[in-house]
């Protein structure tokens, strides 16, 4: 090879960093705040945890931690079997698009499909679990920068919409958040009521009686996180509507409870100053997603966060639903880790 090329492929390989070296430490933490539920949802729960490269060769080196949710029926493990995110969080930190950083998961699903990540007596206390005892279990185990400054919360589509709940509950937990199209942000086109099949909850004798049906399943899990009842097995939830005479009729007092603890604008006027103290927050959206109705209460909550003085991120791309969001083109490499990579202290 003559000495130019050589030293021109040299200087490709200098330039070029390769993809850092890591590892996955997969764990199980056993949850007060979970035993004692009325569906008996197991209290143990998986938990991985990304150690960036040098973390085990630095002893004395601290570091932020990313917390991810996932979406319907992914646990801890879902993110890195489908997805590929080691190698993805390899290439970003050997690259420069954040510096080292933890990043958890954890199982938090359900029969239903997910625990929506709030207090309840149906499937659990899910929001002190993952405020309080993940965190304090993460931080006793791991090397991490334990402050709300160095602490982000981010999510895929349920799990955004546990991310922003989360954060604008618990500042003092969570510095930042980002959220990868979350759902359940306020009403839509269709009423509540027009998507489960009220037969098929009516006569169900447990959850396998649910399956094949998507919107009867994922309605369920929203019944059981928002309108939990210990006392009414096998689905342990108080129906907003119920078949009657021929038709549905529809418990107005239920519904507003619902409404009011389910969509995340509703909880915007009293949080309205806890996320203003967020180092950032940023969500997105597909304008491509086939249900209009998560696109309209998107695009609705951001005037209401626009109403209440929050700051915020948000951006409308071209995609589906659950599209664009992994690999080196996708939106966590392109905009949530160098959202992170900004809004966080290393």
């Amino acid at each position: 090879m003559p000495l130019l090329a050589w030293f021109a492929c040299l200087l490709a390989l200098v330039a070029t960093p390769a993809a850092a070296a890591s590892t996955l430490d997969h764990g199980r933490i056993d949850a007060a705040s979970l035993r004692g539920n009325a569906a008996g949802l197991p209290s143990a729960r998986g938990v991985t945890v990304y150690l960036p490269d040098g973390y085990a060769a630095n002893r004395a080196k601290r570091f932020p931690v990313v917390y991810y949710l996932g979406n319907f029926f992914e646990d801890d493990r879902a993110p890195w079997s489908n997805n590929g995110a080691q190698a993805l969080f390899d290439r970003a930190i050997a690259r420069g698009v954040i510096g080292g950083v933890i990043v958890v998961t954890v199982d938090c699903t359900t029969p239903a499909g997910g625990s929506w990540y709030v207090n309840s007596p149906a499937t659990g206390n899910w929001e002190d679990f993952l405020s309080r005892e993940l965190i304090a279990w993460v931080d006793a185990r791991y090397r991490t920068l334990a402050s709300p400054d160095s602490r982000g919360i981010a999510g895929d589509r349920m799990g955004g919409h546990g991310a922003i709940r989360l954060a604008m509950r618990h500042p003092e937990v969570f510095g930042a958040v980002y959220a990868l199209h979350p759902i359940g942000m306020g009403p839509g086109l269709q009423t509540m009521f027009s998507r489960p099949n009220w037969r098929l909850l009516q006569d169900a004798r447990g959850i396998d009686d649910l399956r094949g049906d998507g919107f009867s399943l994922i309605f369920t899990s929203i019944f059981q996180a928002h309108l939990p009842d210990p006392a009414r097995p096998p689905l342990f939830f108080d129906p907003p509507a119920r078949l009657k005479d021929g038709g549905l009729e529809v418990d107005a007092a239920l519904t507003e409870r619902l409404n009011a603890s389910f969509f995340l604008e509703r909880q915007v006027p009293a949080h309205a100053d806890n996320l203003r103290r967020l180092r950032g927050f940023m969500f997105d959206w597909a304008r491509g997603d086939a249900n209009p109705d998560h696109i309209v209460s998107l695009q609705a909550f951001t005037h209401t966060l626009d109403a209440f003085g929050v700051p915020y991120e948000a951006e409308e791309y071209r995609g589906g639903w659950g599209e664009r969001h992994w690999g080196e083109d996708g939106r966590i490499y392109m905009e949530m880790l160098p959202f992170f990579a900004r809004k966080l202290v290393f």
